[in-house]
């Protein structure tokens, strides 16, 4: 069998999720929903649901953090929007994708529209979707030109959404590559559209499902195949990721963010909330070129929220101004603050020649003050696997999604995610 024919089967394979696995999962579905709720009133947000109400009438199913509901496809592109766009969703750091934020959408609206799912179910199609997603990072071996996390997003939660819906996976799969958009062009420029392409694969993945339910049929090799994904989207060998299928549930490698900022930022900024409040004279920051590529972009007075959700230099600020990052901050008026400006200058960041694309970690931060310089070494960014959220900074991360979310919204996000994502009565 193919790489691409062991994806489908475990796709559509009976499963029961180790204990740990479906912990992860709960625990992560919680993390993501919250961040949606956080992200109702975020930049860009209200154009993005008034295009998603021209998309048709219905209230299949909610949009997150508000009593308003959509027909599924544009639920799922509200709530995409709404996950990502405020930066602080879980990613899949080796993948680099953000593996729990399409999947999640996408899922939330075909479960909606069902009215109502089994929690077993909804955690392994979940899981199942996630898996996929982070998988085909895990398998490339090329620098992002496209953006992963929509284009591989796609993918994983149409399988996830057909698996729950009943629709021919083979023909979702192909669907999906077909419906496959976005670039690292909006990162390069910080631009609003980087959350509007979470958006759009999560409509596009629900639409695949519905499109191979109702027999419409779709390229058979759209992953290995002459023009498949592994030819024109990422470069990579797809049973690198398959040959572990089942073995490994890669919902068990995902990390949270404890910041509402570019995950590329993390690091640096979890070893300086502690410095918050003292004389920094100078900070330098030693790390893989993709995290220069990410966040080493230059500070500007006229900056976009969205820019600056990806500038170290003056979250960096922000974080030794404030002890933390709160998107409330990112104003026109604190980007021209001069005393945050003076800080950002005082930021640097240096390439340490890792020859891997995709890398995200180790990295060096080496911070001067009064006269000393300390450096601080980061193997691990906070919020992965290997260096978690405690359960106070989880508490605290919840706590002030719960702040940033509209008055209004379901109390059940935050109490009982679970239920939540599989009980829309």
């Amino acid at each position: 069998m193919s790489a691409t024919g062991d994806l489908l089967a475990f796709a559509g394979a009976a499963h029961r999720l180790p204990a740990a696995a479906r912990a992860d999962a709960v625990r992560l579905l919680g993390d993501t929903l919250a961040v949606g709720a956080a992200g109702v009133s975020a930049p860009g947000a209200e154009a993005i649901l008034t295009a998603a109400r021209a998309m048709g009438n219905g209230a299949e199913a909610r949009l997150i953090g508000t009593a308003e509901r959509l027909p599924a496809p544009g639920a799922a592109f509200v709530n995409g929007y709404r996950i990502h766009c405020l930066e602080w969703d879980a990613v899949h750091e080796p993948a680099v994708v953000h593996a729990m934020s399409v999947v999640t959408a996408a899922l939330g609206a075909a479960i909606d529209r069902k009215g109502g799912c089994d929690p077993e179910a909804a955690l392994v199609a979940l899981a199942i979707g996630v898996d996929v997603a982070s998988g085909l990072g895990i398998a490339a071996d090329s620098a992002l030109s496209f953006f992963r996390p929509a284009t591989a997003g796609v993918i994983g939660a149409a399988l996830a959404v057909a698996r729950i819906d009943g629709a021919p996976l083979e023909h979702a799969l192909g669907l999906a590559y077909s419906s496959a958009a976005g670039t690292m062009q909006a990162h390069v420029e910080g631009s609003i559209t980087l959350p509007f392409q979470v958006a759009n694969a999560a409509r596009a993945a629900v639409t695949a499902s519905d499109l191979a339910k109702a027999g419409f049929t779709a390229p058979l090799d759209p992953l290995e195949g002459p023009f498949g994904y592994f030819k024109l989207i990422d470069q990579g060998d797809l049973s690198r990721y398959t040959r572990d299928l089942g073995q490994v549930w890669r919902i068990a490698e995902i990390s949270t963010k404890p910041f509402p900022s570019g995950r590329a930022s993390h690091a640096a900024l979890g070893a300086l909330q502690g410095l918050a409040g003292q004389d920094v004279e100078r900070i330098e920051l030693a790390c893989p070129p993709l995290i220069h590529r990410l966040v080493g972009r230059p500070y500007k007075p006229d900056m976009t929220p969205a820019y600056a959700r990806l500038c170290l230099p003056f979250l960096a600020a922000l974080m030794l101004t404030d002890g933390r990052i709160d998107p409330r901050r990112f104003t026109p008026a604190n980007f021209a603050d001069p005393s945050l400006a003076a800080l950002a200058g005082k930021v640097g960041l240096v390439a340490d020649g890792n020859a891997d694309p995709n890398a995200l970690f180790p990295q060096e931060l080496r911070v001067t003050a009064g006269g000393v310089t300390q450096t601080i070494a980061v193997p691990h960014t906070l919020g992965s696997p290997d260096a978690p959220l405690s359960p106070v900074q989880t508490q605290a991360k919840l706590d002030f999604a719960r702040e940033l979310a509209p008055a209004g919204h379901d109390p059940r996000l935050f109490t009982d995610p679970l239920t939540y994502f599989t009980d829309p009565t």
